[in-house]
């Protein structure tokens, strides 16, 4: 796949999603597992939906999936076998709606960033599970989809650098043990330092950031890695996980970020990259809340952010 300047392509601004990214658990578990096809209506009451042409990932094949997992797991995510130990690490019980997002959703953010290349930019309603390791899930994560869309967008023969920034509030120790010996695909995680996982693992780049953390000091970190990351490196495409957990209200987070800052943190990656003609695929990372409401408005504000700046830089 050639990469062609911003100002050679057709421009279309997509969304991938799926109505079977939604799995069934039990109440009062941690993980907002509607929030998916609550993001998408949302979206849709916010008049946001309408700037976006949506698209449908398929399943990847268990063959595709073990390319970069443990064929024996993969399997046993597919047909139900995983052992009850390896769910409580995972956070999940099986089921077959568990099964077929799992497979779902590394495809969605591996055609977002297909997308991105094509289009310069484009946003998966899903994505960031960035807690999968080659031979288990853990942290509510089956199956590393960065991961997978990295090493497949690298088997392109023009795309020789893919860079991951990662701005969940966890660090993505998955993706950086996943991705260690694959020197193309450059590791970015800005993380609670205090925070879920307690074993680090080491990414290219690890900016660990101190509990409390508020909008301005946040910004600023973001911003000097930006910066020193744009001296040493011009990346092909950037997956950019722009979690929400770093919000102050969060109830896994422990930094002090308002809705302001993760709209000014949206807003400064997407300029920082797209005014470069670097192409940008989006994944909604983590977010935990009892308030629904609260927490899909929070996860809106990268698809706003999409919205004008891709009519600012990519049209």
């Amino acid at each position: 796949m050639r990469v062609l300047p911003f100002t050679d392509r057709f421009f279309m601004l997509h969304l991938v999603t799926h109505p079977d990214y939604d799995i069934p658990l039990a109440e009062g578990h941690r993980f907002p597992a509607s929030k998916f096809t609550r993001l998408i209506s949302h979206l849709e009451s916010a008049g946001v939906l309408s700037e976006f042409t949506q698209v449908n990932p398929t399943p990847a094949s268990v063959a595709a999936v073990s390319s970069i997992h443990d064929p024996d797991y993969v399997t046993s995510i597919s047909n139900g076998t995983i052992a009850s130990d390896a769910l409580r690490v995972l956070g999940f019980e099986w089921s077959e709606a568990l099964a077929r997002r799992s497979f779902l959703a590394p495809n969605g953010t591996l055609m977002t960033a297909k997308l991105a290349l094509e289009h310069g930019l484009a946003c998966h309603a899903a994505g960031g599970t960035h807690h999968a390791h080659y031979g288990h899930g853990a942290g509510f994560c089956v199956f590393n989809d960065i991961a997978f869309a990295a090493v497949n967008l690298l088997d392109e023969p023009d795309i020789n650098r893919v860079l991951i920034l990662d701005c969940d509030v966890h660090q993505g120790d998955g993706t950086a043990r996943m991705l260690t010996h694959e020197e193309r695909a450059v590791t970015v995680s800005l993380h609670c330092a205090r925070n879920y996982p307690a074993r680090k693992a080491i990414s290219d780049f690890d900016v660990e950031l101190d509990s409390g953390l508020d909008n301005d000091g946040y910004l600023a970190i973001l911003g000097d890695t930006l910066s020193k990351l744009a001296n040493i490196m011009r990346p092909d495409i950037v997956i950019y996980d722009a979690g929400v957990d770093v919000h102050i209200d969060d109830r896994l987070g422990y930094l002090n970020i308002t809705d302001d800052g993760l709209r000014a943190r949206d807003d400064m990656v997407l300029k920082h990259f797209l005014s470069q003609d670097i192409p940008v695929a989006t994944v909604i990372g983590g977010g935990y809340d009892k308030d629904e409401a609260a927490l899909m408005n929070r996860h809106a504000h990268i698809f706003k952010a999409s919205v004008d700046a891709y009519a600012r830089y990519c049209c």
